[in-house]
């Protein structure tokens, strides 16, 4: 018999994506505050400041000074669950799962000569904290997830002449994941207690284009590899039935689960339409489709434990995803400019595997932001975006336990940053 432990333990990848705020799947936008100003729209073609080495690595040749960019983006998200059914019955159903979290980012490019720049990022393309209450109705499919993905990103970009440039950047990531989940296999007794622990360090790669066009249009393109991952870390469950198999009522067991982040390509057009007016646009499609099915292998497992705890398969089935967006900016003055943007964005989940770990459907983005120059050395940005996703269903049940109800995101999101020129 499949057990509620080993799906959790599948979780562990997908739970990244419970309410990933701001993009969909289990992925981050937050690794630039002047872009967000604009909802993303110009990622790959603003190259604004440092914060290019994510969005485009060839736009470090626009920057003609040495500078560092540095900020920090604050999630608080909410959730409004209704049409509760569930089996046990009982629970609570309060939504508050996210904590106020924060996302750091920080990047430095120092321009060598006409042709070459090197520059270094750190920044978070994917992670998620959610924590139900205590007692949550849901909870045998998901309590608690602690997951992120940090990544170092070591940069060099070569401009072929004033209007094209190219940049390339290996990028170092880790990945470290815990999980909890409630655990039955008998209604009379008490919840017994499932935790996950995993984490690994792979690579990957960002490479980009930059051209441009005329003297008031710019296109880039950039593609963010997938990173494959083997987490490795244990299963540790707390049950006291297990003592009435002649088993110890803590059981541990090494866990290993592999999970491939996907690729992505962003494609954005700048267009300066006067001394005051930039607009933006952009594309971006990520390749969720790699997430179809998840294997968990835990070793040391006892033989009569086996069938239970030794593997498990799980179909996600998830799909392609493209988001758009569209934003303009304003310079009011030498001093200050001004952003807006809209976001759309598609989910990868689908109707039939969602669960309370995934609650997430199709989101739409409204971002506003300014940035204030007060010296030619220092600018400061500030942000804010709200997300407001579709309603979507949740309809499990597993081993005598049942949960469905209708969940709908939302979330604030606000951010600073600066950028300092040497």
């Amino acid at each position: 018999m499949k057990n509620n432990m080993l799906k959790t333990a599948i979780a562990m990848a997908t739970s990244l994506a419970s309410v990933s705020v701001f993009a969909s799947g289990f992925a981050i936008n937050e690794q630039s505050v002047s872009g967000m100003g604009t909802g993303f729209a110009g990622r790959a073609s603003a190259a604004d400041d440092a914060s290019t080495v994510f969005g485009n690595p060839a736009g470090m040749a626009r920057l003609k000074r040495e500078q560092m960019t540095g900020g920090v983006t604050v999630l608080n998200a909410s959730t409004d669950i209704s049409n509760v059914s569930s089996s046990p019955n009982g629970g609570s159903n309060d939504g508050d799962m996210v904590p106020l979290t924060g996302v750091p980012m920080g990047y430095y490019v120092k321009p060598i000569n006409e042709q070459w720049s090197v520059g270094v990022g750190m920044y978070a393309p994917f992670g998620l904290v959610a924590d139900y209450e205590s007692g949550f109705a849901g909870r045998y499919f998901g309590s608690k997830s602690a997951v992120e993905v940090m990544t170092l990103q070591p940069t060099v970009s070569y401009a072929f002449n004033e209007r094209i440039s190219i940049g390339f950047g290996p990028t170092i990531n880790r990945i470290a994941g815990e999980l909890e989940s409630s655990l039955s296999l008998n209604p009379m007794a008490p919840d017994g207690e499932v935790k996950v622990k995993g984490d690994d360090i792979a690579l990957g790669f960002n490479v980009g284009v930059l051209a441009q066009l005329t003297d008031s249009t710019r296109v880039g393109l950039t593609y963010h590899s997938q990173v494959d991952y083997t987490l490795e870390g244990e299963t540790e469950v707390d049950y006291g039935l297990l003592a009435m198999l002649g088993y110890s009522t803590h059981q541990q067991y090494d866990a290993a689960l592999e999970l491939t982040t996907p690729e992505s390509v962003d494609f954005s057009v700048t267009h300066e339409l006067n001394a005051q007016w930039t607009l933006h646009a952009g594309s971006t499609w990520t390749r969720w489709s790699r997430l179809q099915t998840i294997r968990v292998e835990n070793s040391g497992v006892p033989g009569g434990l086996t069938g239970q705890f030794g593997e498990i398969t799980e179909q996600q089935n998830w799909h392609d995803t493209w988001a758009h967006a569209i934003g303009a900016s304003y310079k009011l003055n030498e001093q200050w400019v001004l952003r807006g943007g809209l976001t759309v964005d598609q989910a990868p989940t689908n109707n039939i595997d969602r669960s309370p770990r995934i609650p997430t459907g199709d989101r739409t983005i409204f971002s506003i932001g300014a940035g204030w120059t007060p010296t030619p050395e220092l600018t400061i940005d500030a942000a804010y975006s709200y997300l407001q996703e579709e309603a979507v269903k949740v309809n499990n049940s597993a081993h005598g336990q049942r949960y469905s109800a209708e969940f709908e995101n939302s979330a604030n999101g606000f951010a600073i940053g600066a950028t300092y020129r040497f």
